[in-house]
């Protein structure tokens, strides 16, 4: 398909150009910033978000090691797409444009739409350059990293012998020794009790905690008092029609003689020459330029619709080709125009003129986008005068308060570093335990707990960290104690029945019923005792095995038969073989990063922490 992105204006130098600002990392004297640690910073949070949903924390990327994992893997991919420049390996334009018109989120009825492609990018924080800049880097490193990662090795002998292994069913059966028989016989001494809560201090310790009231406030908020100003609210949509209506855009097709940088200049005449001549029978058969296109073009994307494109607006396509389409009338072809991509006979199919939606029909969003940008000025102008109220009137928080006309709360027990249910998140907790906070009885700062939300809190109450008394502890020790004492019990006469067992004695037990298991498919059964399962030697049924339960008490396992794969399955084989293949081709790919790493000059000089979130 024709490239139908702005990018062919940038060329493809323009990614690998170094952002300006203090190095984090250099990698072969090629900086890490920390414009680049934050894009990775939110990419990685994001992942997570969208992979743990109501599950996720903001907490955990507080953690030195998460930030230094982050700019580690910013400092392999450095050092990855060098190497792939040192190989040679190139990205044209062509496999970028036909990479990003690819990806669905893109498409409207299955076709590339450069509206929507520069909004989901807006969305994101991103310009089509940005985006262009990393799409480039990645197919970079895809050739390197495929080069490994795809040629893997799997011999067919340790192939059989992996489906053999994992496809191989033991029928089992399990007898489980409870713990309750065990408890009535155990005894713990008081002086057992005392000595383990002196020996074990830590278990008993209490978080610091405290209550605190706060004033929290945001944009958000301030949008139900924005005023809505009919004239200013009229201005906006004249000075801005474009935002409320399309453009005027064009169905065009075309028959492509392909052409690059790299063709000779004899190969190009004659591609030039075949386009002329293409042109001639195009024009004296215009009702046949579809089957023209099919016939003769060499665009994979348009050939086979009849070289159609599709509707676009200006912008859309590179620059000879977008002027040839604006100066057609409806059913007129083109003379042969050339481009980055080779020649072209271009077909104007249609026009679709511009549309400007009236302001009774955009009212109601105009209306609202303009209390968001009120309620945003608004809230940058207070939450200047809110910070410097909390920090200047530092032993009360109700002149803030007042300033942005919200109450003064209190919240429940917080326990430090354990951050809960909005707005107490890790960086808030922070704050309230501070030293200015508790000793100093100030207040905390304006502290950032969401998008253009802010947060102030003073001290009520304080708890230190403290250790319960034995007092309090002294029956959950003894219980705690009882059930040592009782899976110590259960234990000895577990490995007694397993030893009595393995010597072909008989047992009276109560066994459940036999279950069919594999090495992945092992469901409500102990996942340690699967694993001795398929451990134990079954060249004699039955085999026994034994262990200690996750939950209390002993298990025993009885394996009854074995039954291997009888015909290997082809589709499985081919399964097993491109795992096999997947894992010896990441092991190639990181053998060859950790050579690559022995003879770099990798420079760590701080891990940054990320933006503000």
């Amino acid at each position: 398909m024709l490239i139908i992105l702005p990018f062919a204006f940038f060329g493809m130098d323009s990614y690998n150009q170094s952002s300006p600002g203090e190095a984090l990392a250099t990698v072969n004297g090629e900086k890490i910033n920390q414009q680049e640690f934050d894009q990775a910073w939110r990419q990685q949070q994001n992942r997570m978000r969208e992979m743990l949903g109501s599950n996720y924390d903001q907490a955990m990327f507080d953690r030195p090691e998460v930030k230094r994992s982050v700019l580690d893997n910013l400092v392999d991919q450095r050092l990855l797409s060098q190497q792939a420049k040192k190989a040679g390996l190139t990205v044209n334009e062509q496999q970028l444009a036909q990479s990003i018109v690819d990806i669905e989120s893109f498409q409207k009825n299955g076709k590339f739409d450069k509206q929507l492609y520069e909004s989901v990018l807006k969305n994101q924080g991103m310009s089509p350059l940005m985006f262009e800049e990393r799409v480039a880097q990645e197919l970079q490193l895809r050739q390197l990293t495929d080069a490994y990662m795809q040629n893997g090795y799997a011999a067919q002998s340790v192939v059989d012998n992996l489906l053999r292994l994992s496809e191989q069913q033991r029928v089992v059966s399990v007898t489980k020794i409870e713990l309750d028989p065990f408890l009535k016989q155990a005894k713990v001494e008081e002086s057992a009790v005392k000595n383990y809560y002196d020996a074990n201090q830590k278990e008993f310790q209490t978080n610091e905690q405290v209550r605190v009231e706060y004033v929290t406030f945001s944009a958000e908020d301030l949008q139900s008092a924005v005023t809505v100003d009919e004239s200013e609210m009229k201005k906006y949509y004249d000075e801005h029609q474009s935002e409320f209506g399309t453009q005027e855009q064009r169905q065009a097709a075309h028959i492509l003689i392909p052409v690059s940088a790299q063709t000779s200049e004899a190969d190009k005449k004659a591609a030039q020459a075949k386009a002329e001549k293409i042109l001639q029978e195009a024009k004296a058969s215009p009702e046949k330029f579809a089957e023209l296109a099919k016939k003769y073009s060499q665009d994979p994307g348009s050939a086979a619709n009849g070289g159609d494109l599709g509707l676009f607006g200006r912008g859309a396509m590179v620059k000879p080709f977008e002027e040839a389409v604006f100066a057609l009338k409806t059913g007129e072809i083109s003379p042969v125009v050339q481009s980055d991509f080779g020649f072209h006979i271009i077909k104007l199919l249609a026009i679709s003129p511009a549309k400007i939606q009236p302001l009774s029909e955009v009212k109601n969003a105009l209306e609202q986008k303009y209390k968001l940008q009120k309620a945003s000025d608004k809230f940058a102008e207070l939450a200047e005068k809110f910070s410097n109220m909390v920090y200047e009137q530092s032993d009360t928080l109700k002149p803030a308060a007042e300033l942005v006309g919200k109450p003064v709360q209190q919240s429940a027990w917080l326990n430090k570093g354990q951050p809960g249910l909005p707005p107490w998140n890790a960086k808030a907790l922070q704050e309230v335990f501070s030293e200015d906070v508790l000793k100093n009885k100030r207040n905390t700062s304006a502290i950032e707990v969401g998008p253009n939300t802010l947060l102030a809190a003073r001290l009520l109450e304080h708890k230190p960290a403290n250790v319960r008394s034995l007092a309090e502890v002294s029956e959950s020790i003894h219980q705690k104690l009882l059930r040592q004492q009782a899976l110590e019990l259960a234990i000895k006469q577990g490995k007694m029945i397993l030893t009595q067992l393995q010597r072909g004695e008989k047992v009276n037990l109560n066994w459940e019923n036999p279950v069919t298991v594999t090495r992945e498919k092992h469901d409500g059964l102990d996942n340690n005792l699967a694993r001795q399962i398929f451990q134990v030697n079954t060249s004699k049924l039955p085999a026994y095995v034994a262990v200690e339960s996750a939950q209390g008490g002993y298990l025993v396992g009885r394996v009854e038969s074995v039954k291997d794969v009888a015909v290997v399955d082809e589709t499985n084989r081919a399964k097993y073989s491109q795992q096999l293949r997947q894992l010896t081709g990441d092991e190639l790919l990181q053998a060859y990063l950790a050579d690559a790493k022995k003879h770099a000059d990798i420079k760590i000089t701080a891990v940054a922490g990320s933006e503000k979130q």
